[in-house]
């Protein structure tokens, strides 16, 4: 893996990331492909809308159809037939929520599909991430909801550390055989200024062998906390983090977020709100959100935004889009989903082209000008 930086634009970055299936150009945003596909899309689709990489989950793939199954068929990039890259989640996040239960040696959880009990390690969510393949692996790490006692904080930050070197090291003793498998560590401590500073330094610093992770990602936020307690805490975070490695912002998502995030030095993203989003009725627009099951747009010939080239705006005009959505029509979830996928896609690129420029700040100021525009109308 490559990364360097092509421009700043006072803190917002623009990057190059090199991986083994493709270069990324930064920031950029990642579609979510839990179980190895975007719901409602297929490989055409993302290669169409330019997605370079899209994220899969651990948890999922090791549940069904399993690792060593999609080890045997090839990886994930020739099971899937998916080309770019892929990033993996650890699972762990998915085991937290399912209230698994945590201790010094890793997560016991239940299965979401039949109950069977499983116990994730750090070195056991390499082990499958090996399997699948992944160009970019996250390790495990001690997730925790908020609000939460400092105790609890600081017990997470000190476990997520424990694991943290112990990913490291097993990770190098098996990079001979998965020199293409990059691995980012997580930086944990809620909203505790100090207790992320604390697990921002100790991660950073974390060394086996002469290496170093190859990236960070900032975890355990958009999990119950003040949206102003986010972006204070993401903004302090990255003030901790190596300027020449990559930064990832894990599962924060609404366009204001990404937005924020980048200004904030952010580098990648990932949210399934585009998607799930589209799935429920909400399309993503430069002018704000849209309720496409609105009656008003029952009869409307005109696309969903006569700015955008997507696919859908292309073809189809709102009227249908909306009739779709009102029939049930399996078709409505792909269309929606390309269109709010390349906006999140085009604003990321967009913002990357302002930062080359050195407008990032003028190119905020109109994101948040349409939106308001719209608001007040």
């Amino acid at each position: 893996m490559k990364f360097r930086i092509e421009s700043t634009s006072n803190s917002a970055r623009a990057g190059i990331l090199e991986l083994k299936h493709s270069t990324i150009l930064t920031p950029v945003f990642m579609p979510v492909g839990t179980q190895a596909c975007v719901k409602a899309l297929d490989f055409s689709d993302l290669k169409n809308l330019g997605a370079r990489i899209i994220l899969a989950n651990t948890y999922h793939l090791y549940l069904r159809p399993n690792d060593n199954i999609i080890k045997n068929l090839g990886g994930l990039h020739n099971f899937s037939k998916f080309n770019g890259n892929f990033l993996t989640d650890s699972g762990g996040f998915q085991a937290f929520s399912l209230g698994g239960k945590v201790n010094e040696d890793g997560i016991l959880f239940k299965s979401h599909i039949d109950g069977s009990k499983h116990f994730f390690t750090p070195q056991k969510v390499l082990d499958i991430q090996y399997n699948l393949n992944s160009d970019i692996m996250m390790i495990l790490d001690d997730l925790i909801k908020l609000p939460n006692t400092k105790d609890r904080i600081l017990e997470s930050i000190k476990r997520t550390t424990k694991w943290a070197k112990q990913s490291l090291n097993y990770h190098i003793q098996n990079k001979y055989n998965h020199k293409d498998n990059n691995i980012f560590a997580i930086i944990q401590g809620g909203i505790d200024s100090k207790a992320r500073e604390i697990s921002a330094k100790e991660l950073t610093n974390i060394e086996y062998n002469g290496f170093f992770f190859d990236g960070f990602a900032i975890g355990g936020l958009a999990v119950g906390e003040e949206k102003q307690s986010m972006l204070d805490t993401i903004e302090l975070t990255t003030s901790f983090m190596p300027k020449d490695k990559p930064r990832y912002l894990m599962g924060v998502g609404t366009p204001e977020d990404i937005i924020e995030g980048i200004s904030r030095g952010i580098d990648m993203f990932d949210c399934v709100m585009p998607t799930r989003n589209a799935r429920n009725g909400t399309i993503f627009t430069q002018y704000g959100r849209m309720n496409i099951k609105s009656k008003k747009y029952k009869q409307d010939s005109n696309p969903i935004d006569k700015n955008c080239n997507c696919y859908t705006c292309k073809n189809f005009s709102i009227a249908y889009i909306n009739h779709l959505f009102r029939a049930n029509e399996i078709l409505y979830n792909r269309l929606s989903s390309i269109h709010n996928l390349h906006y999140y896609l085009q604003l990321t690129r967009e913002a990357r082209e302002a930062i080359i420029k050195d407008k990032f700040e003028l190119f905020k100021k109109d994101f948040y000008n349409k939106i308001n525009l719209e608001k007040e109308s």
